[in-house]
C-alpha cells in the first residue's frame, strides 16, 4: 500500500487517482500507524510553505515523516511538499521546515525580461542522474509546473533533474530512497505517468517499470 499523507494541503484526489490508474494500491490517510506501516509514502503539498508546515505541525504529522523519509522505504514529495523538506523557507519571512535535506526555499526570480512569476505551465526537465523512478523518462521531457519559489540546493549533489527558468534550478532531487519534484507528476501526462509508475514499482520491491 502506498500512503499519500491528508494534511489539508495537497492535491490529494488527483495524486491518489493518478497513482491508482499506474495500478497502484493507494490509501489517503492522516494516521501514523498507516504511515508507518506504509510499502511507500508520499506526501504532496500546494499552498504556502508556512501553511504546510503549521497544518503538518497540528496533524501531529512532522515525526511520521521524518520517519517515513528516513526508514529506506520509497518516498515521494511533490511541489511544497518537496520544499517543506529542506531546512528552511523564506516565504513571508523565515521559516523552518523539516530539516530532512540541506538547503532553503526562496523566490524564484529570473534573470530574464518577460518571464512571469508564477512559473506556470509546461517546462522541460534535464536529467543530471538516473534513479530507478526515473528509468524511461527521456532527457528533456516535459512536465508541468506550478510555483513562485524554489530550492536553492546543492545542485551537483541533490538534483536528480534541473529546469531553466531565467535561472536553472533543482526540478527535482533525490537522495537515497527519497525522491521529490518541483513540478507535479498528476499534471505531467504520459511523462508524470511513468515516473508514477516506477514509483509504484519500487514500493513494490521492484527497480521501476519495464520499458
Amino acid at each position: 500500500m502506498i500512503a499519500v499523507i491528508d494534511y489539508g494541503m495537497g492535491n490529494l484526489r488527483s495524486v491518489s487517482k493518478a497513482l491508482e490508474r499506474v495500478g497502484a494500491e493507494v490509501e489517503v490517510t492522516s494516521q501514523p500507524e498507516r504511515i508507518a506501516t506504509a510499502a511507500a509514502v508520499v506526501l504532496p503539498g500546494v499552498g504556502a510553505f508556512r501553511r504546510c508546515m503549521e497544518n503538518l505541525e497540528a496533524a501531529g504529522l512532522v515525526d511520521s515523516v521524518k520517519e517515513a523519509a528516513g526508514s529506506g522505504k520509497p518516498f515521494l514529495g511533490i511541489c511544497v511538499g518537496m520544499q517543506i523538506l529542506f531546512k528552511e523557507s523564506l516565504e513571508f519571512g523565515h521559516v523552518p521546515g523539516l530539516g530532512i535535506l540541506p538547503g532553503r526555499v526562496v523566490p524564484l526570480r529570473p534573470k530574464q525580461k518577460g518571464l512571469k512569476v508564477p512559473h506556470m505551465g509546461w517546462n522541460k526537465v534535464h536529467l543530471t542522474q538516473r534513479p530507478p523512478i526515473l528509468k524511461g523518462v527521456p532527457d528533456a521531457a516535459r512536465v508541468y509546473f506550478v510555483h513562485s519559489f524554489y530550492v536553492d540546493c546543492d545542485i551537483e549533489r541533490l538534483a536528480a533533474t534541473t529546469t531553466h527558468y531565467g535561472l536553472t534550478f533543482a526540478s527535482s532531487v533525490v537522495s537515497g530512497n527519497l525522491f521529490a519534484t518541483q513540478f507535479h507528476p498528476e499534471k505531467s501526462q504520459a511523462v508524470g505517468l511513468r515516473l508514477l509508475e516506477n514509483f509504484a514499482a519500487l514500493s513494490a520491491g521492484g527497480q521501476g517499470a519495464p520499458r
